[in-house]
């Protein structure tokens, strides 16, 4: 437990470390530019290390849930609780984010350290990390082309329209799936498994959100291309009778 402790202590100094390095190197940006160039960089490296445990390293988390921790799954695990721990304080301390994103935290936190300290069940932790994080850089693009003032442009549309189609096919549909696996078999815990259903039932609750936001967005861009169209015809008409 003591060396456990010591390991989670070192990764949240690191990210605390990094976004003072990153403080430092961009004085002409917000600090919420630099905690967010931090919440990219666990997020790319958080997918790339899960990938590879849930696809290379094994094993597999649709059939093997609720077993053994292995040395990598703990390293994964480690990293992600020290961020989540330094982002949660950071969240708290500048009030950028509303209930639902501390909900997420909370829970994320509480899931990472649950599979530690049990030393089991870090093979389906890691697979919820991936579909978790898989869609964040997205979500971080999304911010940082709003202050570039290049959101309203074809590349936010892009990432808008893979941000949620990632997150259906992959938070809502395969996390389904991964549920119901983690649900039926008899070796997770049965607080991992009510972790399991919480952190499912926050992502609908996000997707729920989405497809609002999905929705207005889409509604928005069809009256201005109608005002578009009118526009033009409107032109067109009157070039005829002059």
């Amino acid at each position: 437990m003591m060396s456990l402790a010591v390991q989670v202590s070192g990764s949240l100094i690191g990210w605390a470390a990094l976004y003072r390095l990153l403080c430092g190197l961009n004085g002409q940006h917000t600090n919420e530019w630099n905690c967010r160039l931090v919440t990219l960089f666990h997020g790319v490296l958080i997918v790339c290390v899960t990938a590879y445990i849930g696809f290379i390293d094994g094993p597999w988390p649709f059939t093997h849930p609720g077993t053994e921790n292995t040395p990598l799954q703990v390293v994964a695990l480690v990293l992600s609780l020290g961020y989540f721990t330094f982002d949660m304080g950071w969240c708290v301390y500048y009030r950028t984010e509303g209930p639902l994103m501390l909900a997420h935290h909370t829970l994320s936190i509480a899931g990472i350290l649950l599979a530690l300290v049990q030393g089991e069940s870090g093979v389906e932790t890691c697979a919820v990390l991936f579909g978790t994080e898989l869609t964040n850089p997205l979500l971080q693009a999304r911010w940082f082309l709003r202050q570039a003032g290049r959101y309203d442009s074809p590349a936010g549309d892009a990432v808008d329209l893979l941000f949620i189609a990632l997150f259906a096919g992959v938070r809502i549909g395969v996390g389904g799936r991964m549920l119901r696996c983690e649900l039926a078999s008899p070796r997770p815990s049965p607080a991992v498994k009510a972790g399991g259903v919480a952190i499912y039932g926050l992502s609908c609750v996000f997707m729920a959100d989405i497809a609002r936001f999905a929705c207005r967005k889409g509604a928005g861009k069809f009256r201005r291309w109608k005002e578009q169209r009118k526009a033009l015809e409107a032109n067109g008409g009157s070039g005829r009778t002059d």
